[in-house]
This record gives C-alpha cells, structure tokens and sequence, in this order.
C-alpha cells in the first residue's frame, strides 16, 4: 500500500504563496551541498538547506519578499562566527518565486529523487521489525516492510513506508533492484534461512543482515553450507544486526544500531558500475 509521508503537492496546494531557496554555491566546510533546496511560506517550509543561523536568514530573507512582493536578492554567506556558526566555509543561495510552471518542475524533480533512494527490505513486522521501519523512516530510503501475516502489517502504523503481503517474500527479494539492502527478523528461524540464502545469492546487493544469536548463526551457516554448496556465501552476511557492543536486546535499541549500519550500506552502494561499495565495519566486528 502507499507510504504515509508530507508530499510536496500537498505544500503547494496548502501555500498560495512560496519561495524556492537554493544553494547556488558550497565552499569549504558547508551544512549542505548546491543539491540541496528548500521551499518557504510564510507560515511553513518544506525541506531544509541545513538548519542553523544560515537556514534562519534564508526564511527571513524569502519572507520579506513575500511580503513584500519583490524578488529577493542572492545571497553569499561567510559561515563564521559573525552569523554564529563555526563551519567555516560559505554559501551562495537564490531565491526564486514558485509559479505554475515551477511548482511542476519541483514536483517531477521531488519524484525523481524519491524514485531514486536506495531500498531497503524489512522482512518481518514483528516490534523489532516496526521499530527497525521507523527508524529507517527518517532516512532517504525507500523502505518496504514485508510479512507474510496480513495481521502484522495491518497492526503496524509507521510512517513514510510501504507495507508487502506476499505468500513468498523470497520472491521479493529477486524482484528488488539492485543495490538494495534485505534485513530479515522474521517470526519463523528456517523462513528467515530461506530469505537470507536468496538475498546472499545476489551479488547487487548493498546490505544483507539478519537478527540472531551466535547460536542462530551457527546453525545457519551449516545449514547455508549445504544447501548452497558454496560456504562462501556466508561472508556477506551481517548476523546479528546493529552489532555486539551492547547487549540490549530492547527492539528500538536494536534498531536504532542497525539503522546506523543499513543506511550507511544503502547510500554507498554505487549503482555507476553495479558494484556495492560495502561500507568497512568497525574493527573487531565479524561480518562472518
């Protein structure tokens, strides 16, 4: 079903008025870089060129020509301490009234950028499973919860994702593009092996990690061994996720780790030339 998220069409619609800011320019040590964009009303805005003092000037300046009903001027900030921030570098921003014709380039430009965030597949909507989607929700990526209980996934309310009901989430994962990532925490250990053994049989894929014991990893690496035939395919493999550094099995403590990793794994990977550019773990910690 559609993912429940703030769309840029329903801004437009809600704002009779609006300012596009852009960063024109980004030198030295800057919040964002001159892909990023904002839009100001003047009650509300949409996105963010990256908050702080600079951010605060921008709304003003796009305010006062809302106001006013003149176009605003450039600016080129110094990020230093006469604005009260110590990046150090400077940016240039533009300022340009939205029209109809804008408002239809921002919209395809928003749905460009949604249609490219990497995806992510939470397999499981168990409260691990929730907390993990929630978390990633906040990311730029596109995520996908899939279970194969109706129940589950109608009980979950997060935010910003998509939910899958499939009889066959193994089928899922050959259909997904390349460059995702699958995260499996079932309710069902040898449903988890099955979902595991098809995501690491992919060579595309950014992150494949499944939640588990040392126990659980065990069992599943012989059990790997055998079916694949290529014990190799193990090494891929991020079991448990969100690391061992802590021993806090809570679920939005597990998630909140394994957010962390995924979504460092999924905005490496480099779909240029269809490799995944595996992020290093931190020393010490085993991927197999």
């Amino acid at each position: 079903m559609p993912a429940a998220r703030e769309d840029i069409r329903d801004f437009l619609r809600r704002e009779p008025a609006v300012i596009l800011v852009e960063v024109t320019g980004a030198a030295g040590s800057t919040p964002r870089d001159t892909d990023a964009w904002m839009l100001v009303s003047e009650r509300s805005i949409f996105a963010t060129i990256g908050g702080g003092q600079l951010e605060y000037m921008a709304i003003d300046q796009a305010r006062r020509a809302l106001r006013s009903g003149l176009a605003a001027e450039p600016m080129n900030v110094p990020l230093g301490p006469e604005i009260g921030q110590c990046c150090g570098g400077r940016v240039g921003l533009a300022f340009t009234a939205v029209g109809p014709s804008l408002a239809s380039d921002l919209v395809a430009r928003s749905e460009r950028e949604m249609a490219a965030r990497p995806h992510v597949y939470v397999f499981g909507a168990g409260h691990v499973g929730d907390a993990l989607a929630m978390a990633l929700s906040l990311a730029p990526l596109r995520v996908i919860l899939v279970d194969t209980r109706e129940d589950e996934l109608m009980a979950s309310t997060v935010p910003r994702i998509e939910t899958c009901l499939t009889p066959m989430p193994e089928a899922v994962v050959r259909d997904a593009p390349a460059g995702s990532s699958f995260v499996i925490l079932t309710h069902d250990h040898a449903l988890d092996f099955l979902i595991a053994a098809e995501a690491l049989r992919r060579t595309d894929a950014a992150y494949v990690g499944m939640i588990g014991s040392k126990t659980k990893r065990a069992t599943f690496r012989n059990w790997l061994s055998r079916e694949s035939g290529s014990p190799r395919l193990f090494e891929k493999l991020v079991c448990p996720i969100g690391g061992t550094a802590l021993k806090d099995k809570r679920p939005a403590v597990i998630a909140t780790l394994a957010a962390a990793e995924i979504t460092t794994a999924a905005l490496s990977w480099t779909a240029a030339d269809g490799r995944a550019a595996l992020v290093s773990l931190p020393e010490g910690r085993a991927r197999g």
